[in-house]
């Protein structure tokens, strides 16, 4: 898993059927205190985030496509799978 903000959404006209009504957001990874990394990566979203969102990425790719679709198989390594409301550093 990775913390990430939300940048943008990707639109695509047409998808693979197994992504009807799921959203592919656009996200960059960010460190615990909210600094921006290099890493972007597009995730589909399982909890309606927005962009600006700080959210919580699934990487592994049987959890993610289960979380973001609803069905298992579905060939996605990324999914959006909570906004966080705060970061706490112990």
């Amino acid at each position: 898993m990775l913390i990430a903000r939300v940048i943008g959404n990707v639109v695509a006209t047409q998808k693979n059927q197994r992504y009807e009504g799921t959203r592919a957001m656009l996200c960059r990874q960010i460190t615990p205190e909210g600094e921006d990394m290099d890493y972007t990566c597009i995730a589909l979203d399982s909890v309606n985030a927005g962009e600006g969102d700080i959210v919580i990425i699934a990487q592994e790719g049987w959890s993610a496509s289960t979380a973001a679709t609803g069905r298992p198989g579905a060939a996605i390594d990324s999914a959006i799978v909570g906004v966080v409301d705060k970061i706490e550093l112990l």
